[in-house]
């Protein structure tokens, strides 16, 4: 048995949270990732993980086995990088995934400003309003606009953004501007079916939270759409603060309903917890962090 192999699976077992989770990160049977946590534990003499309704937990002696694991596996990886000489030009491939609209206009360029700054190293950004599993994926880094659940990633918090309804200024010439949500029926909406219900728009009201019924005229399932419509004067829409950003500078949107807005989105780069951070990924977090810092302020 190769018990440094086998340690990286029983990792990638509980960093995963299942051993079919695990076999699709590892690109290897099922039948294999669970053979080699069965030798391991035959190995040891000890249980190291239950497996209850197709999840695992670790046992006692499993917890303080996967610290030492972590520890040690990290430790070879760390002398591998110094061997070939990573530590010296950052090198490899990364995949990223952003939403659609954020990633077009604020990751795109600044993965292009890191791939100049480091010819060594290749990335793939898949752009999709859509939740993604990294592990299921095999995604390097996320950006994420979201309040995050999975406690099996890595945050770094970059800012907020803003739940904003918005309207053409000719549209409201001719329709009026509404003062409080519950007019928002009267009026022909936009719907983004990508993050927010075709049928009522979640909002506050004295630090309550109100569900205020829409009449969507048209509904699309993607943010552009909704603000090229609502610029149009089809309708109001709701949509996150940057996607609208242009439109709003360009004076062809006008936010409305302000002070009764959701609290903004907390907007992160997240990636799998892994022990020791490969450094071409790292460097891509101190590149990228600040600048898309700057973005959200």
């Amino acid at each position: 048995m190769d018990r440094l192999d086998a340690m990286s699976v029983l990792l990638a077992v509980v960093e995963n949270g299942s051993l079919s989770a695990a076999s699709r990160a590892l690109h290897s049977p099922l039948p294999t990732v669970s053979r080699k946590i069965s030798e391991l534990e035959a190995h040891l003499g000890i249980r190291l993980i239950r497996r209850t309704n197709r999840r695992i937990s670790l046992t006692e002696a499993g917890e303080g086995y996967v610290s030492a694991a972590r520890e040690i596996l990290g430790r070879v990886e760390e002398a591998e990088r110094r061997a070939s000489g990573e530590y010296l030009s950052p090198k490899g491939d990364l995949t990223m995934t952003a939403p659609i609209v954020f990633g077009r206009l604020h990751v795109l360029p600044v993965i292009t400003d890191f791939l100049k700054a480091f010819p060594d190293i290749n990335m793939r950004l898949t752009m999709s309003d859509r939740p993604v599993s990294l592990a299921d994926e095999h995604i390097d880094v996320a950006l994420r606009i979201r309040t995050l659940s999975e406690n099996n990633l890595i945050a770094t918090r970059l800012g907020s953004i803003r739940r904003t309804i918005y309207a053409s200024p000719d549209y409201l010439r001719r329709h009026g501007r509404p003062a409080h949500p519950r007019e928002l029926a009267d009026h022909a909406c936009v719907s983004f079916e990508g993050i927010f219900s075709a049928q009522f728009w979640t909002l506050r009201e004295n630090d309550q939270e109100i569900a205020a019924p829409i009449r969507p005229r048209l509904s699309v399932n993607t943010a552009e759409a909704a603000v090229d419509a609502a610029v149009a004067g089809l309708g109001i829409t709701r949509v996150l603060s940057y996607q609208a950003k242009r439109a709003v500078e360009g004076g062809l949107l006008v936010p409305l309903l302000e002070e009764f807005e959701q609290q903004p989105s907390p907007v992160h780069l997240v990636h799998l917890s892994q022990g020791v951070l490969p450094l071409k990924l790292r460097v891509f977090l101190d590149f990228a962090a600040p600048r898309l810092r700057a973005v959200l302020r």
